[in-house]
């Protein structure tokens, strides 16, 4: 057993953590630790840095724990992050204040002032190969200068939340095409930074000068710090992989690492990720052409309601999960009529950031416990059609569905999915698929750093194996229904 590897995931909820034995492809072990929920009202959301780290302790030690193998044996590691936070060091590495994370939309007007300096989303697809968001880290910047200007002007490194944890465990301040791509000051075509969009924020040289060094996605970045190796159990020998984006990961966690695939993570929010080898820029701006951590692009979509909107709904009908699940089973396709668009925190696919969620077709016949469960699930699915349909028109096209995240685990979401999309789907039997990609991640680094490993196909072949008693095929009668309820969900999108 010379073949483990540590993967980690650093996602909004908390940290997971999962033993890998690359020759057998084995998944020996995981360990999980929540993190606080984001704080903030009106748009906010933070957490303290501190927290990742108490939860990637707690998550090692328990993944080797479950493992039943000593932490010195594990050879290389890689850190998946939540995409787009921000977090900011002073010259001695200290963290500044809490991170931005990526569901904050607090920097909205940051963010259109930058977009507009860009010229507008034509300009910004032109200099950087994608829209910027409210989301993205560049707005988080700007914003930190004008709310907390002593703070802006002692920072020195300018991180994401990967890229914070791998400072912590090497001292390295770097980063890798993925992960920056959603950055806002990343161009991804030629994969590099965007100092110009820098500029914007503050003239000069200071802010280039903060950004981590880029590496290439699959590059081991060091080996353990003293202090990182003894917190975690593991040999200060132990390499550190460039690791990336959670998106990223979990598309090399779900194979998908070739044209042809699609990778569905099914959580707080939603996205659909496919790869390309080429950058081909979408003239639609909610396609976001992010670079893959394993070579190639990403291109994706996310829509920020999924579970999120369900359970907004539970709360309200006071309904555990099972109870919601059959009740939604219940109602027919299209919910009696019943429409709900669940744009709770706005949306980001459609590009719909200012709206909120609305409920149509309301009779006194079809306001029903069973209906708004359904109406509610199949909102969000029609979000994520839309979604599909704009990476279709950009070119790319799937053949399957790797479905990830707790709905996946739902055989109702996973037909509704199926016959919505039009796409044969199976979940893989390692649903941590995030985590799973680290650890691949840090096998494929260390034999490319060693010169005597094997491929990133050969590994993903070997450890992502697929659990074909959750695979569900489009039922036609049901695709024509979906197609007239999708339809009138089009019909009745705001003006944008």
């Amino acid at each position: 057993m010379d073949e483990l590897f540590l993967g980690i995931d650093c996602g909004t909820q908390g940290t997971k953590a999962l033993v890998l034995d690359a020759g057998s492809g084995q998944v020996l072990g995981l360990g999980s630790a929540a993190h606080a929920p984001p704080q903030g009202r009106d748009g906010r959301r933070e957490q303290d840095a501190a927290d990742w780290l108490a939860a990637l302790r707690s998550a090692v030690a328990g993944a080797l724990r479950a493992a039943g193998v000593d932490g010195r044996a594990v050879r290389a590691l890689a850190v998946s992050g939540q995409q787009h936070g921000l977090v900011l060091l002073d010259t001695e590495g200290q963290v500044l204040r809490p991170a931005k994370l990526w569901c904050d939309t607090e920097t909205a007007p940051e963010n259109q002032q930058l977009l507009d300096a860009l010229g507008g989303a034509e300009g910004s697809l032109e200099r950087l190969g994608l829209v910027i968001a409210p989301g993205y880290t560049a707005s988080k910047l700007l914003w930190t200068k004008r709310q907390h200007p002593d703070l802006f002007a002692r920072l020195a490194h300018i991180l994401l939340p990967h890229d914070y944890l791998n400072h912590w465990l090497t001292g390295r301040a770097c980063s890798e095409p993925g992960d920056a791509s959603g950055t806002g000051y990343f161009d991804v075509r030629r994969r590099t930074w965007a100092a110009d969009v820098l500029q914007r924020i503050e003239p000069g040289e200071r802010l280039l000068a903060a950004l981590p060094e880029l590496v290439e996605s699959g590059e081991c970045i060091g080996t353990l710090r003293e202090h990182a190796a003894k917190a975690l159990g593991l040999s200060p020998h132990a390499w550190v992989a460039s690791g990336g984006g959670d998106n990223m990961l979990g598309a090399i966690g779900t194979g998908n690492i070739a044209p042809g695939m699609i990778t569905l993570s099914l959580g707080t929010s939603g996205t659909l990720a496919a790869h390309d080898d080429q950058p081909r820029v979408s003239a639609q701006g909610e396609v976001a052409t992010f670079c893959a951590s394993s070579g190639g692009w990403l291109p994706l979509i996310c829509t920020m309601n999924l579970t999120s909107a369900c359970a907004l709904v539970r709360e309200l009908l006071e309904l555990d999960l099972k109870r919601f699940t059959e009740l939604a089973s219940q109602a027919p396709i299209g919910a009696d009529g019943l429409l709900m668009l669940p744009f709770f925190d706005g949306e980001r696919v459609p590009a719909l950031p200012n709206a909120s969620a609305s409920l149509h077709g309301m009779t006194s016949a079809n306001l029903t416990r069973a209906n708004l469960c359904r109406a509610v699930l199949e909102g969000t699915c029609f979000s994520l059609r839309h979604g599909l349909d704009l990476l279709r028109t950009s070119g790319l096209q799937g053949s399957e569905i790797r479905l990830v995240g707790g709905a996946a685990k739902s055989p109702l979401w996973r037909q509704v999915l199926a016959d919505l999309l039009g796409l044969p789907v199976v979940c893989p039997q390692q649903t941590e698929a995030a985590a799973l990609g680290a650890a691949i991640q840090a096998a494929w680094s260390l034999g490319r750093q060693s010169g005597h490993g094997d491929s990133l196909a050969t590994l993903c072949q070997r450890c992502v194996a697929l659990d074909e008693s959750t695979r569900t095929l489009p039922r036609p009668a049901q695709q024509a229904e979906y197609q007239v309820a999708y339809q009138r969900y089009r019909d009745h999108l705001p003006a944008r």
